[in-house]
């Protein structure tokens, strides 16, 4: 199986200004591969003109470069420096020295206004650069802004070789997963959508495969002895070989891949199962798989893979806490109050890392309809059941409207460590201010119940990968103190 998150070979160019000091630029580029520590490439061609922008860039190009820093030693010569932008075709970043390494007489560099006029020549030429919060700093400020440029590269670089493939139309009763895909074509993101019917035929293409042993063995061994219901394991690692194929066999000129696939209600008639558990085993080797063809599930998912280079998981914004609930297992124990916290859901495509007693269940809901009056579950088994393990988690969704717009939203919280006395991959989740943030962004802004997790706080680069995109609606759980657009204030 392929890497599905790229690797970044980070560039550094460095660029000066004809009526400044050269040297004051080198120097600086030197102290800052110094300060940084990481494997960068430095560019030894100084840019002052076109000419050596035009060197500079096939250099790192050459050298296999695919996330470039470039660096205002000096004020810098605005439009050979912004020019890199325009030729170098990944992402970019800008940031400036500041001053104190030298005299002020000449061993000023005045990167401090060369970055204001570098912004405004980025703005001419309509180029994207990423531009850290305060982008002046020493070398050992602009080592850690290189640092937090990595994740926002890595999520830039993994949406241009995306390919999203789909299976099936969205349910019916689930038009909230609706999928406008012209926006998918903006960003750079390839789709592949098929019907069920050729997953099944590939599917049954896997039948008897000699592979199928070695991957239930894989199961078997994630899912420990505690296994009530063994015997699905081969239908469940006949159909994760056929993704895995899949993805492999038709990534074409990309080089990732992420799925949205159906997964009702026709599917467990058809395939024996439900597909919860190969969803979740293929999110832990790094292969987002929606589920209910939810596109831009899939595809936040995978950002949210590339800033973390973790798991992630899609939940449903699902159900409240019951008050009982919240009294035994929060109150006292979390700041959280009961309007701040929810239960986060689904039937259990979570990484089985990230559950306490990860355990193989059934569909319980689907069992009502399907098998109603079997003792034991059959097609409805293959969920991975849990409660979700405590710590800091970021909420977030990048979503195209019906007009095809892209919008977006990020929430720090945490889940809580409570068991929710329930069924699937579920959690108690606190997020500050949920209770203002569901109503003036989830409902004013028309979100789908679906919310993609990433473990630990990531909100940061985030905010700056959908910054990056050009999404000019991000929202956020905002303080109490800080009213949304709409917000009744009495």
């Amino acid at each position: 199986m392929f890497a599905n998150v790229p690797k970044l070979k980070l560039g550094l160019v460095a660029v000066s200004r004809p009526c400044f000091p050269k040297k004051l630029s080198e120097r600086r580029r030197a102290a800052l591969v110094k300060a940084y520590g990481g494997e960068i490439y430095e560019s030894k061609i100084t840019v002052e003109t076109e000419l050596d922008a035009e060197k500079a860039v096939l250099g790192v190009k050459a050298a296999g470069v695919n996330a470039l820093v470039v660096f205002l030693g000096n004020f810098g010569p605005e439009t050979p420096e912004t020019l890199i932008a325009e030729w170098f075709d990944g992402p970019v970043m800008y940031a400036a020295a500041a001053e104190g390494d030298g005299d002020l007489f000449d061993g000023r560099g005045d990167a401090y206004c060369g970055m204001l006029n570098c912004s405004y020549n980025l703005g001419l030429r309509r180029k994207t650069a990423y531009i850290p919060e305060y982008p002046v700093g020493t070398a050992d400020e602009l080592a850690d802004m290189i640092r937090e440029f990595e994740p926002i590269a890595r999520a830039v670089l993994g949406l241009k070789g995306l390919k999203l493939v789909t299976f099936g139309p969205r349910p019916d009763d689930f038009l909230a997963c609706n999928a406008p895909i012209k926006a998918l074509y903006d960003i750079g993101v390839a789709i592949e959508e098929n019907s069920e019917l050729d997953l099944l035929a590939a599917y049954n293409a896997h039948s008897g495969s000699a592979r199928i042993a070695a991957k239930v063995d894989e199961m078997k061994s994630e899912l420990g002895g505690n296994n009530p219901y063994a015997g699905i394991l081969p239908r469940l690692a006949q159909y994760e070989l056929t993704l895995l194929d899949w993805a492999d066999q038709h990534k074409g000129a990309r080089s990732y891949v992420a799925f949205a696939n159906k997964c009702w209600p026709a599917f467990q008639t058809e395939f024996g199962f439900v597909p919860c558990y190969v969803n979740s085993r293929l999110a832990g080797q790094g292969i987002p798989a929606a589920c209910e063809v939810d596109v831009y599930g899939a595809l936040s998912e995978y950002i949210g893979l590339c800033v973390s280079e973790t798991p992630t998981t899609l939940l449903d914004i699902n159900n409240t806490v019951p008050a009982s609930l919240y009294d035994q297992s929060v109150k006292g124990k979390h700041r959280a109050r009961l309007a701040e916290t929810f239960m986060g859901f689904h039937c259990g495509n979570t990484c089985s890392t990230f559950l306490k007693n990860p355990h193989m269940g059934y569909q319980r809901i689907m069992k009502r309809e399907l098998e109603p009056d079997t003792a034991e579950p059959d097609i409805t088994r293959g969920t991975l059941e849990g409660n979700i393990k405590p710590g800091d988690i970021t909420f977030f969704r990048l979503q195209s409207a019906a007009d095809t717009r892209l919008k977006a939203y990020i929430a720090h919280g945490e889940v809580l460590d409570a068991d929710c006395e329930s069924f699937g991959g579920i959690g108690l989740f606190a997020v500050p201010e949920m209770d203002r943030f569901y109503r003036h962004v989830l409902i004013a802004k028309r979100y789908p119940h679906h919310g993609a997790v990433a473990f630990g706080r990531h909100g940061k680069a985030l905010f700056e990968v959908f910054k990056y995109l050009g999404i000019a609606d991000i929202a956020y759980n905002q303080p109490k103190s800080l009213p949304y657009p709409g917000e009744n204030p009495f």
